[in-house]
């Protein structure tokens, strides 16, 4: 995997502009929500909800074989800006601890609604497992 900035361009700073993979398997991943495995929430709050996502996100890769790093793209969808904005730092130490310092390409929206109530925050992912 190789991490894609055009020339004269500044580093991106948590996420990569584009990245480029060769051989392996692609895996995708369907939006994760901060659910458990039995579905049941533990925590409305955004940064609990999105280290669970994360960690969803990473068993369904996990599933077939791969691991954080073959992780090359995440779409994020959030339903409180402020409260993500807010709880930025804590997003990083969970990032870290769960993905190391590695930064896939990545989008933020921001919606009205996730399917689930009490979901604010959802994770969708697409990988290259090495074959």
């Amino acid at each position: 995997m190789k991490t894609l900035t055009p020339d004269g361009w500044a580093p991106a700073v948590g996420y990569a502009n584009g990245i480029e993979t060769e051989g392996g398997r692609l895996v995708f991943i369907a939006g994760q929500i901060g659910w458990d495995a039995d579905q049941q929430f533990h925590s409305d709050d955004l940064a609990a909800q999105f280290e669970q996502a994360l960690a969803n996100t990473i068993a369904v890769l996990d599933a077939a074989g791969g691991a954080p790093q073959h992780i090359c793209r995440i779409t994020a969808f959030c339903t409180d800006k402020p409260a993500y904005v807010a709880a930025r730092r804590a997003l990083g130490g969970i990032w870290k601890r769960h993905m190391g310092r590695h930064y896939p390409v990545m989008t933020m929206v921001f919606v009205s609604a996730l399917l689930e109530d009490r979901a604010v925050i959802e994770l969708e992912a697409t990988a290259v497992v090495p074959n």
